[in-house]
């Protein structure tokens, strides 16, 4: 997760940037810049690696001025290297940015036609020469940057500072968070509250379509419906807690609105955008070699396993066992020789997970770990860490390390596909092309959620829950029942769609609602016919599709729910965001602890 900090300041602001952005660092980062507007022009100063590494910088080559813009980064396209740090700029423009435009490769070659030169590798220094290119053409400033957000595509947070407008910051925001901050004729921004917490405790949250202007005295904010509209200023006590809640009730709601931002920062470790290649550079392996991938892991990283199944064995044609951690080492699993055994585990400690991956090496398995926690134990027992960039989760369910556990094992699999032959480069740049738009597509379905809260107070009353899926939806079924039990205490039970009429479509009645996961796949029409048996019954049902999916099979369900269409391939990730937003607002309705359910505890450590 990168940070971003802006100040429009009385003094100079280099060494204020560098202190909010060392309150970032805990979001993980591998170079780190600022820019300032010094004497009506662009200054930089940038470093890899730690900020430690800026501060030498600074101090051998002073930043003057009193406007600058920071960021710590993590690198998604293009290696940490100082060319590739931010901000990025031109001789009009500076800007940093968080997330992933996905559209960039055909605006770069737009650039570049029309005379523009690139110095980096990433895709933000395309939006400061878009911004540079509306300039050239006579737009005014803030015309300049409008026009440049609306034709970039995907998730991403954005501060920019331009060389003619030397009191002025501009901002938007599109599924990766941002703050402003409000002092004594000071303005902040920063895509953490937290890292303002020295200079203001007075913060107002950007919305998703938000276009910001921010000037000493006054900040303008433009919706996604082109209305000036007045985001709520909050006090908030930011000086003892590492993160904060932001604008959401619940952490738990704050890490489901992060996903954007975390899932990009998580595939640019595995997904190269340049060349819509993926990889996996923190494990050497052949997948050729392998004759059999064993997948363990507890709770909610368990169906991220299973989900790994159906990808690893449709795309790659490479045999996967699964196996609930507690199980896989008491029934004394046969392993292949030259086997690879992945672990997947949240907070790296898990203890049945760690005692499964011991089991694994004892048999000889190459072992590989998913872990949200580099320096944890299961990542150093391990033979290869791939790491989620999903930054600290504190809600006990987990919502955003699940999706990014589902980026990697996805990622991996395009991987072994291709080596193996399984999938063609134009498959190979399809998927990786796909992956890159989950943060788009998940930031569209977080839009909607005032629609699936709706719902939920009728959700609330019922004692029990039925959600179906098939294929690659079927694990998610299972994690959605899981996630309404957590939280809300509603039994509720996750079922291969198939399965309903060999025994569960027993518990259908009118006051069992069974939530249908039915993306339009190529088993569509076998899942809508085991959702009609269940409304033949009484069964009321809330139908998760995409538009083609809901116009088709709609009729006679009690509710729908819209996800945006796309290749079947991420669809996991897709559908997960909206049987979270069910259990969270069932949760909120029903008034339990949302971030803390019973009897549960964030990192399970003992058997």
């Amino acid at each position: 997760m990168c940070g971003i900090v802006g100040i429009l300041g009385k003094e100079e602001v280099a060494e204020t940037i560098l202190e909010s952005l060392r309150r970032l660092e805990y979001r993980g980062y591998d170079s780190a810049g600022i820019a300032t507007i010094v004497d009506g022009a662009i200054k930089r100063r940038r470093a890899e690696g730690k900020l430690g590494n800026l501060s030498k910088e600074l101090k051998q080559n002073p930043l003057p001025g009193a406007v600058g813009i920071g960021h710590t980064r993590w690198a998604t396209h293009g290696a940490p290297t100082l060319g590739n740090a931010h901000p990025h700029a031109t001789e009009q423009v500076a800007v940093v940015h968080n997330g992933i435009i996905e559209n960039f490769r055909d605006l770069k070659n737009e650039l570049s036609e029309s005379g523009h030169t690139f110095d980096s590798d990433t895709d933000t220094e395309v939006i400061a020469h878009l911004i540079t290119h509306f300039l050239g053409k006579g737009l005014k400033p803030f015309e300049a940057f409008e026009k440049t957000v609306d034709r970039l595509e995907g998730a991403f947070g954005l501060a920019v500072v331009m060389r003619t407008e030397p009191d002025t910051l501009f901002a938007a925001r599109e599924g990766s968070p941002l703050a402003i901050g409000f002092g004594e004729g000071e303005v902040y921004l920063g895509s953490d509250a937290f890292a303002l917490a020295p200079m203001t405790n007075k913060v107002s949250y950007l919305e998703d379509g938000d276009r910001a202007v921010l000037t000493r005295d006054k900040v303008t904010v433009i919706d996604e419906n082109d209305t000036e509209i007045e985001r709520p200023m909050q006090v908030v006590d930011l000086g003892a807690g590492l993160v904060d809640k932001g604008n959401h009730r619940h952490f738990m709601a704050k890490e489901i609105h992060e996903q954007p931002e975390v899932i990009g920062h998580t595939l640019g470790g595995f997904i190269y955008p340049q060349d819509l290649r993926a990889a996996i550079p923190g494990l050497d392996i052949d997948f050729n070699g392998v004759p059999r991938v064993t997948i363990s892991a507890c709770g909610t990283a368990f169906y991220a396993a299973l989900v790994g199944k159906y990808w690893f064995e449709q795309v790659a044609r490479l045999p996967v066992e699964v196996d609930v951690a507690s199980e896989l080492r008491y029934r004394e699993a046969a392993m292949p020789p030259g086997g690879l055994a992945v672990f997947i585990s949240q907070s790296g400690e898990t203890a049945d997970t760690l005692a499964a991956l011991r089991y694994a090496k004892k048999q000889g398995q190459k072992v590989a770990s998913i872990v949200n926690v580099p320096h944890s134990t299961i990542a150093r027992e391990s033979h290869g860490v791939m790491k989620t960039h999903a930054g600290p989760e504190i809600g006990v369910a987990s919502t955003k390390a699940f999706i990014c556990q589902l980026a990697v094992v996805g990622s991996m699999a395009i991987v072994a596909g291709r080596q193996r032959g399984a999938i063609d480069q134009l498959r190979e740049h399809e998927l990786c092309q796909a992956m890159l738009e989950v943060p788009r597509h998940v930031a569209a379905m977080l839009h909607r959620e005032s629609e699936i809260e709706a719902i939920c107070h009728d959700l609330s009353k019922a004692h029990d829950m039925i959600y179906l899926g098939r294929g690659l939806t079927y694990p998610i079924a299972m994690e959605g029942a899981l996630k309404l039990k957590e939280i809300s205490y509603i039994h509720a039970e996750g079922y291969p769609a198939g399965e309903m009429k060999h025994g569960p479509i027993a518990l259908v009645e009118e006051d069992v609602p069974v939530v249908v996961i039915a993306p339009s796949d190529h088993l569509f029409e076998k899942t809508v016919s085991n959702m009609q048996e269940v409304i033949a019954r009484g069964g009321k049902v809330v139908l998760i599709s995409d538009a083609k999916g809901i116009a088709r099979a709609g009729d006679g369900t009690w509710a729908q729910i819209e996800v945006p269409e796309a290749d079947p391939y991420i669809a996991p990730m897709l559908y997960t965001v909206p049987v979270q937003l069910l259990a969270y607002h069932t949760a909120v309705a029903k008034g339990t602890d949302v971030d803390q359910p019973r009897n549960l505890a964030k990192s399970v450590t003992v058997e």
